[in-house]
């Protein structure tokens, strides 16, 4: 079975770029969390190799064109966090499929799995066993609540989505209107997130076994990821005593800080110094708030929060958010709140080639990927 390393040494894909060329990643992930993660690794130049079984990953028939082909094929899901990759077919509940695998440990520097825990153990496929063949190997997992060698939690055998990390790792309880119920982000931060973790201490772990010869066991849990995200509450409670709740779109400490609204839909804006609150005072036609004691400093105007917001909205509500751009833009932290249309004519989004036109396998359409 030679010919599985002599595939991944030759790399049959097209030259690759980027400060992680050369690096080999077996990815064996699904949904959204763990290909987050390889797929930031393959932007850098990692060849990643996606291990699937013959259901294919579960992502692939969310949101497919209905183009009447094969329904494991490639949903704007599946697309939008696979790229940089390459696919093979592998059913690990067979003995020699897990055989293939292991012949290609050896060739890999990096193993990524998502599984719940226990799954790769009960294949023969353990961090410790695939270090006994391949000493340098750096081993990466993402669950829901982590990984018994890390700590078990309570919570192991619990599987987990996005929405669970989220209410549970601290982002839903600070999140929507003051007194109102929680709500959760808009994309899936509690995937997201920690996948970006793991990417970050994959490449520490890689950094180390190229210095030692020895890989290392590197495991991030949802829940724990989004709690470093929301790293504020934190030490508000054991520094402050508070238990924070929802404070919809403001700030606790500074104001005016958030959205307000505009003729044609809402903007943000952000006076966190004196210096941004004269400007801001001074654009609105009302120089005299940079004097007034109610407001001239910063925690007088968090004290007069309610006041300052209603201020500041009326005189936003006037305009449309091209005059306010034109008004405020570049003069203090200011934006319009836009949705993807905005978002994909915006020159800042041409300028820096952020949305690019590819071709996908599949259906005759061109779709676009940040």
């Amino acid at each position: 079975m030679q010919e599985f390393g002599d595939a991944i040494d030759k790399d049959p894909a097209r030259e690759r770029m980027g400060p992680l060329k050369g690096l080999v990643i077996l990815d064996l992930t699904q949904m959204l969390a763990g290909p987050y993660c390889t797929m930031v690794l393959g932007d850098l130049g990692a060849r990643v190799i996606k291990v699937e079984s013959p259901a294919g990953d579960h992502s692939r028939g969310f949101t497919r064109l209905d183009d009447g082909g094969d329904p494991r094929g490639y949903g704007g899901y599946f697309q939008s966090i696979n790229r940089n990759k390459e696919s093979i077919v592998l059913d690990l509940k067979a003995e020699a499929a897990r055989e293939v695998f292991r012949r290609l440990v050896p060739h890999a520097d990096v193993v990524v799995e998502n599984f719940r825990a226990g799954v790769m153990d009960s294949f023969g496929l353990s961090y410790e066993a695939l270090s006994d063949i391949n000493p340098r190997l750096v081993y990466g997992t993402l669950r829901g609540f982590g990984d018994a060698r890390s700590g078990r939690s309570p919570y192991a055998d619990w599987p987990a989505f996005d929405v669970i990390a989220q209410a549970m790792g601290g982002f839903m309880g600070i999140t929507g209107e003051k007194g109102g119920k929680p709500q959760k982000s808009g994309p899936g931060i509690g995937d997201i997130v920690p996948g970006v973790f793991l990417s970050v201490g994959i490449l520490a772990a890689v950094l180390h076994a190229r210095e030692t010869g020895r890989g290392q066991f590197v495991d991030i849990a949802m829940y724990d990821g989004v709690l470093a995200m929301c790293e504020r509450i934190v030490f508000q409670h054991s520094y402050l005593g508070q238990v924070p709740g929802p404070e919809g779109s403001g700030h606790p400490i500074f104001a005016p800080f958030g959205i307000f609204p505009a003729k044609d839909g809402f903007v943000t804006v952000a006076c966190p110094t004196n210096k941004f609150w004269r400007t801001l005072a001074a654009k609105m036609g009302r120089p005299e708030l940079a004097e007034d004691p109610e407001y001239a400093t910063e925690h007088a105007r968090t004290r007069n929060r309610p006041k300052i917001d209603t201020m500041v909205g009326e005189w936003t509500g006037a305009r449309t958010k091209a005059e306010l751009a034109e008004i405020l833009g570049g003069q203090i932290p200011f934006g319009p709140v836009n949705n993807i249309a905005d978002i994909v004519a915006d020159p800042h989004i041409a300028a820096r080639n952020m949305v690019a036109s590819v071709v996908q396998p599949g259906p005759s359409r061109r779709r676009r990927s940040p």
